[in-house]
């Protein structure tokens, strides 16, 4: 099987397309996207919309919309007929059905709603195999290996990148996930605190896990004060963490904006990761692999100066990061022959 096949001009021009009109959504969020809905009050005579919801903690709120004017009416006649007026469902179903990936239903709920209480606003990263899938889409390619994890992998800058976190932003993480009413409980470590991952126990492969880069207290987990989740530090997790893109996820019930890692930044730091795994971890390593060898693959035809780049920046990090990497490209060699990875970069060292 192909590492990946191209997509049409006509898939990739439906995929930006979906991009641009979510990219636009994003910018342009009003109180009409958020879950809940529309109230009216008379008072003094004068009718008033507001727009009420449901905290995660079961506390109603209502926040003041306007006077009934044709502006506010608009805005309610929005909502109600929100499938009708919005284009990203048929646009997003259109991107898939000629070809363009798509994650599971459930996987893009969660996404959603973290996306909804500003994670990835916050400087959240999806990472892992959900990753993957998004930059083939944003390389106008599909995958051979179509395969898809029941774990959804997040990551964060955690202490380690100078990250621009407004000093009073708060995301409340975990309630986002509680929120979703789908079973998730964090894993209890040692110590008797939550851990960085959140298990379904009716669906024991759906985990979602948080990560970051080491800090001064090596591996240990630890709390972000203000995104109010574990994050688990990970080595090497720094190099996927800089150059950040976007990409949208695709699902037939719409679409949504992620951030995701530089797609040669990626590839190179799954080649780190193989390079770091050893016997029982043989599996992922594998992975690992195939994913870092599709994605060299293509940036090797259009993009290869990136991973040129990349890998000087990489080179220049320690001799542990020089040992993993090459052990990493050694064993790309035996499973990509044919990209002569080894070759490649030599001759860029």
């Amino acid at each position: 099987m192909p590492a990946y096949t191209d997509l049409s001009s006509t898939a990739q021009a439906a995929y930006a397309q979906v991009v641009e009109v979510v990219l636009g959504a994003e910018y342009a969020r009003s109180v009409a996207d958020l879950s809940g809905s529309f109230t009216s009050k008379q008072v003094k005579g004068h009718k008033y919309w507001y727009y009420q919801y449901t905290e995660p903690a079961g506390k109603l709120r209502q926040v003041f919309v306007g006077p009934d004017n044709e502006a506010v009416r608009g805005l309610v006649a929005r909502k109600i007929d929100q499938a009708a007026t919005r284009p990203l469902v048929p646009l997003a179903r259109s991107a898939i059905a000629l070809g363009c990936a798509e994650v599971l239903p459930k996987h893009f709920r969660v996404l959603k709603r973290l996306s909804e209480y500003g994670f990835f606003n916050a400087g959240g990263v999806l990472v892992g195999t959900h990753a993957f899938m998004a930059l083939g889409n944003m390389l106008g390619v599909r995958w051979g290996d179509a395969t898809q994890t029941q774990d959804i992998d997040f990551a964060h800058a955690g202490k380690s990148i100078a990250l621009a976190l407004a000093p009073t932003l708060e995301v409340q993480t975990h309630e986002a996930i509680v929120s979703l009413d789908m079973g998730f409980l964090p894993i209890i470590g040692l110590a008797g605190k939550g851990g960085a991952s959140y298990l379904n126990p009716r669906e024991p492969d759906f985990r979602l896990d948080f990560l970051t880069t080491l800090h001064r207290g090596g591996e240990k987990s630890y709390e972000h004060p203000q995104l109010h989740v574990t994050l688990q530090p990970l080595k090497f997790m720094e190099f996927s963490l800089e150059q950040v893109q976007q990409a949208a996820i695709l699902t037939k019930a719409g679409a949504l904006l992620v951030n995701v890692p530089h797609p040669a930044r990626f590839a190179l730091h799954k080649l780190l990761v193989a390079g770091e795994r050893a016997g029982t971890f043989q599996a992922k390593a594998n992975k690992d692999l195939r994913q870092a060898g599709a994605l060299l693959e293509v940036l090797r035809e259009m993009r290869a100066w990136e991973v040129e780049a990349v890998w000087q920046d990489l080179l220049g990090r320690g001799p542990g990061w020089v040992t993993r990497a090459g052990r990493g490209v050694a064993m790309l060699d035996k499973r990509f022959p044919a990209l002569q990875a080894q070759e490649w970069l030599r001759t860029k060292t």
